[in-house]
């Protein structure tokens, strides 16, 4: 065995980002040939945070690992969810004595174990713990574990996220960008062998601004007045990336984008 491929899905959000999630993954993984399935789901619940239900439609149709960002405590019951399962990651950088874990290693049905590894940038974000000393701290623990380590980056600055990339490069097999919801065109195999792309983009619906109501948003920005901020629901696609990995050096060997759309 030489190597396995990985998909990774941006930010999901709302009832129509899980449905392009239930029916193009499994579609995807036959086609394509997948072996390990992450999903960011920092938008799962209504457009914002997890909860039990949203998780486990997600698990039972063939997603491995959900990871999460800034929003993740937004719905209450999302602290137990993390507590009670550890393949949903809430950022590694948030306090000591936060609920949930950061990081989790899993086994592919080849036998191939990966770690994956969340973290939330601090530019224009709130302030955490430092990103980069956070998963430098772990990284000799993780790789004793795993081959394979994938780090999703939830963050608002580009330059934050090429910097990680930078920094990690060569140290893991894939640094990725999620949160800003417009995929990047930027994906490449750094020189030490790190795949990296700055922002999955999206999986939900595109008729909208980063996926919620059109004219909800354009009456916030127009009047700077709360008001409702509803997940729209037109033009579904599914956005992210295929990361092809060698199994034996943890090197990443290709990147694609993936960008699909639900008829």
């Amino acid at each position: 065995m030489e190597s396995i491929r990985v998909l990774v899905i941006g930010d999901t959000v709302g009832k129509p980002g899980r449905e392009a999630c239930i029916k193009l993954i499994p579609q995807l993984k036959e086609r394509r040939e997948i072996d390990l399935v992450v999903v960011n789901g920092e938008n799962l619940a209504g457009g914002s945070s997890v909860t039990h239900d949203t998780v486990e439609e997600l698990f039972s149709h063939e997603v491995d690992v959900i990871t999460t960002g800034d929003h993740i405590f937004k719905k209450k019951e999302a602290a137990l969810v993390v507590e009670e399962n550890p393949r949903v990651l809430r950022p590694l950088n948030y306090p000591k004595g936060t609920p949930g874990c950061g990081s989790v290693v899993v086994t592919t049905k080849k036998g191939v174990k990966a770690a994956v590894v969340n973290l939330l940038g601090r530019v224009f974000l709130q302030t955490l713990d430092c990103p980069f000393q956070t998963i430098e701290s772990v990284l000799k623990s993780l790789k004793s574990q795993a081959k394979i380590v994938l780090i999703d980056f939830h963050a608002e600055a580009t330059s934050e996220k090429v910097a990680m990339g930078w920094f990690l490069d060569g140290e893991v097999s894939a640094v990725y960008g999620t949160h800003t919801h417009v995929q990047t065109a930027d994906e490449c195999i750094l020189p030490n062998g790190t795949a990296y792309i700055t922002e999955l983009g999206m999986t939900g619906p595109y008729r909208s601004v980063l996926g919620r109501d059109i004219a909800q948003v354009l009456h916030r920005f127009k009047t700077q007045m709360p008001g409702p901020m509803e997940v729209a629901s037109e033009d579904i696609r599914l956005s992210g990336a295929l990361i092809e990995v060698n199994a034996e050096t943890g090197k990443a060997k290709s990147i694609e984008r993936i960008h699909e759309r639900l008829k």
